[in-house]
């Protein structure tokens, strides 16, 4: 890996930047508006509620969305992995997501029945039968197949109780805005994961941002993603979800796609213990 010196006039930039950045913290401890936090946790609550609740009574839903995995190296170098896809999916069991990034380009479809996942960038794919809902396909790729679709927690049937579980700390941040959308922004923290959430506000409260940070895990990764392009109900525009394999794929077996390099969020490398 190359690294290139800094010339003078970056070095100035950023020295710039560090004393704004001091300068924005200075003035917030001393401000009287600057309390962060309620202390009355109850409309944190209440918001995330309807915000599943929300999720949960959409038969149909898409929506865009980029997203940043930050990973540290064995150097303490830390660095953000993008990617950005789309996702559409049907109650009670049908989903259809992508996800494009440097070094991988991957489609998930679940028809209620079939489960493939395709890595269009090396034109494998793979396929299990594994009938059931939503709710169960979201717990199998993330626990049986190491593929979890993006902040797949938000759209389960009890994704309050599981967001809320083992919750020892709520935060009212106020507002946000994101994309140009007005947000409720809050935060919640158990002992292992902090989560950051923030809400649209109105009545369509849909997320608009959304982080997990690991505690207790080497260098703390985080995980970010955020939604454009909301549409439920009727604006969703229809969708296929059959899956009809491109000219040339290769079928693999599930054991060979867990054995397929750069199919999973982190390249490779990373999963090898490279910088």
């Amino acid at each position: 890996m190359k690294v290139f010196a800094m010339t003078k006039q970056p070095k100035l930039i950023f020295a710039g930047v560090v004393v704004m950045a001091l300068t924005l913290l200075a003035w917030t401890a001393i401000s009287p508006t600057a309390a962060v936090g309620v202390a009355d946790d109850s409309e944190a609550k209440l918001r995330l509620k309807a915000m599943t609740d929300y999720l949960a009574a959409q038969k149909a839903i898409s929506f865009d969305y980029d997203s940043d995995l930050e990973v540290v190296t064995k150097d303490q170098q830390k660095l953000s992995l993008l990617a950005s896809g789309t996702v559409s999916l049907n109650r009670p069991d049908k989903i259809r997501a992508t996800r494009s990034g440097g070094f991988a380009d991957v489609e998930t479809v679940f028809d209620g029945k079939t489960l493939t996942v395709l890595g269009r960038n090396k034109n494998v794919y793979t396929q299990v039968e594994t009938p059931g809902s939503l709710d169960h396909i979201v717990k199998d790729l993330h626990n049986k197949f190491d593929r979890p679709l993006p902040a797949a927690d938000l759209f389960r049937t009890d994704a309050y109780d599981g967001l809320m579980a083992e919750v020892i700390d709520v935060k009212d941040l106020g507002s946000g805005v994101i994309g140009g959308t007005e947000c409720d922004y809050f935060a919640f923290r158990t002992k292992e994961v902090d989560l950051q959430i923030w809400i649209a506000q109105g009545s369509v409260p849909y997320p608009c941002r959304y982080v997990i940070a690991t505690k207790g895990v080497t260098n703390d990764p985080q995980y970010t993603i955020q939604f454009r392009n909301w549409k439920a109900g009727g604006d969703v525009a229809a969708v296929d979800f059959d899956f009809k394999a491109p000219e040339g794929a290769r079928k693999i077996g599930l054991d060979e796609l867990k054995t397929t390099k750069n199919m999973g969020e982190l390249p490779s490398n990373y999963i090898q213990g490279g910088k």
